[in-house]
């Protein structure tokens, strides 16, 4: 999606150079992915800051930004899909060594520590809470290889990078800084694959695991396990288990509150009758029908629902009526049925509005 730079850096498009400055500053350590680990969100935020800053802090670059968009830059031969946004923020922040990429590379992990998994659960499980036992694959580094993926755990460095896991690029006027793409920003080279792990320097393990199902979980819910994720060759990361709750036969839930349709034959509506409905549990609820029911009508049962599990407080039942009526009758219901009709006045053959606000409601049937 395209996204407008001073936006990204909240600045008007008058700003100084010191403002823009400012702004990055601010901005680029509050998204940093150090303060915010494992927010998709703030790492997506960090990246356009630092495009939107790359490009605003250059006046050739912002000069054609401001004329003709990005675009402009594009047809240029600026590009920004290989800029290594962290060489920004070290080079304005001054933590850049000279030492600095080949340092990080060192450190860099070569999968996600972090791990998630899907769990499906019946939809009273969810309500309800329950425990369950899992088992998954998680990545470990290979025993043989320590890692590296190569035979012996022996590795030479990269003959293109030189083993600093980086090369610089030039992309018109600008000299680009961006991963080697040999080594994979490691600054090694393998030259004969660890049999064990064919090269990959992990290997799958199997685990198995009890958790805790909370009260009120809903689909798409995140339940975090520390320290059960991927293990890396410097961190081990957390285990993710996301929710995907199945559909109900009846009950439909909407946030904490639970709906279920109940059909009522015509003639209970009509005369307000009390029925029995069952809640989610199965126990037994008086619903008290007003006389003259209408379809679609919604009674409300308070603290019904489900339970949130932050709040801890209950959701409400919403009970629907679904007026029923019979597809064929015999003569002895046509002649209680007409004398019904005849006893409120309504003749055999004539509309009957109801109301005077009839034609104000078809009216909002088209609006």
């Amino acid at each position: 999606m395209e996204f407008d730079y001073y936006e990204i850096l909240e600045l008007s498009r008058t700003a100084s150079g010191d403002d823009i400055k400012k702004a990055y500053r601010k901005l680029a350590l509050k998204y940093h992915p150090d303060r915010n680990q494992g927010d998709k969100e703030a790492e997506e935020k960090f990246k356009q800051i630092n495009q939107a800053y790359e490009v605003l802090s250059n006046d050739e670059k912002r000069s054609l930004y401001d004329k003709y968009g990005k675009a402009g830059l594009e047809n240029s031969g600026f590009g920004f899909s290989d800029i290594d946004i962290s060489d920004i923020f070290n080079t304005f922040f001054g933590r850049r060594t000279a030492n600095s990429s080949r340092s990080r590379s060192s450190m860099q992990e070569i999968y996600e520590v972090d791990l998630e998994i899907i769990i499906n659960l019946e939809f009273n499980e969810a309500v309800f809470g329950c425990e369950k036992e899992l088992e998954y694959s998680y990545k470990s580094p290979c025993d043989t290889c320590k890692g590296s993926g190569a035979k012996d755990g022996k590795t030479s460095s990269c003959v293109y990078c030189g083993g600093a896991g980086q090369i610089q690029m030039q992309q018109g006027f600008m000299s680009i800084v961006q991963t080697c793409p040999h080594c994979y920003g490691s600054g090694q080279m393998i030259q004969d694959k660890c049999e064990e792990c064919d090269g990959k320097g992990f290997m799958e393990q199997k685990n198995n695991i009890k958790i805790s199902i909370p009260e009120g979980i809903d689909n798409g819910n995140r339940i975090r396990v520390s320290g059960k994720g991927n293990v890396g060759k410097y961190s081990t990361g957390d285990l993710y288990v996301r929710a995907r709750v199945k559909d109900h036969d009846k009950f439909i839930r909407h946030g904490d509150d639970l709906y279920i349709e109940i059909p009522v034959f015509f003639t209970q509506a009509l005369l307000g009758e009390s029925i029995k409905i069952q809640n989610l549990k199965g126990d037994d609820l008086d619903l008290n029908l007003p006389v003259g029911t209408k379809d679609k009508k919604q009674i409300i049962f308070e603290n019904e629902g489900v339970k949130n599990a932050r709040t801890k407080k209950k959701g409400r039942l919403i009970a629907q009526i679904k007026i029923n009526t019979p597809n064929s009758i015999n003569d002895d219901q046509r002649e209680l049925l007409v004398k019904l009709q005849n006893s409120f006045g309504i003749k055999s053959g004539q509309t009957h509005a109801g109301d005077d606000g009839i034609f104000d409601r078809i009216k909002g049937w088209f609006s």
